[in-house]
């Protein structure tokens, strides 16, 4: 059971930890709202990831259900990314009052509304998809052998996956304090249209 556990964990860690929009939205969020929406933002992939592995774990890989939908679901999450890049760049583009203020003076988001919303771009993300199909498969007939080994092995799969985005969070909460608020109005334009470009190419490899 604890190599379970441990194989879960080390999942996690190596879903979580390729960079990508989801990285970038957390290491924004964290520079531009602070520690809590950094954390908030962590969660809520780690979330979609342990649903992931609780789905694979359960064989629902084998069905073929995971990949079926990968295609509507990159339409969905790519469109979300290029969203939220839009919005990041009207931040830069109407923010210019901003530069008077410190970073942790702005408007929260909301740690619901960045929970929800890297929840639904790393569910929605074609590419955990098959990351979890491909790392976890194996492990399924494993869980299926020991009773609650599939829920020890989604608590694995989210404990790696969280400690990922805290080390993520800690490292961009530390460079916050030497980083001015006009540069984080400018990472407001430069992340929102990597954003952009990125959310663009997802749909464009969907259709």
């Amino acid at each position: 059971m604890i190599d379970v556990l441990i194989k879960g964990i080390g999942v996690g860690v190596a879903v979580a930890a390729p960079v990508g929009p989801i990285g970038l939205l957390c290491i924004k969020r964290t520079l531009a709202d602070g520690r809590s929406a950094g954390l908030a933002s962590g969660l809520g992939a780690a979330s979609a990831d342990a649903v992931y592995g609780f789905m694979v774990a359960a064989g629902l890989a084998a069905t073929g259900l995971l990949v079926s939908y990968a295609g509507a679901m990159a339409l969905f999450g790519g469109t979300l990314i290029a969203v939220l890049g839009v919005l990041s760049i009207r931040a830069f583009l109407t923010g210019a009052g901003d530069d008077a203020k410190p970073a942790g003076a702005r408007v929260s988001r909301g740690l619901l509304s960045a929970f929800a919303t890297t929840f639904a771009l790393t569910i929605s993300n074609p590419m955990t998809i098959l990351a979890f199909v491909a790392l976890v498969s194996g492990l399924g007939a494993s869980a299926a052998s020991h009773p609650g080994a599939a829920y020890i092995l989604v608590a694995g799969v989210f404990a790696g996956s969280a400690l990922w985005w805290l080390f993520l969070v800690m490292v961009a909460s530390t460079a916050r304090s030497r980083i001015t608020p006009r540069e984080t109005r400018w990472l407001d334009l430069v992340s929102g249209a990597v954003l952009v470009i990125w959310g663009l190419w997802i749909v464009w490899g969907a259709l």
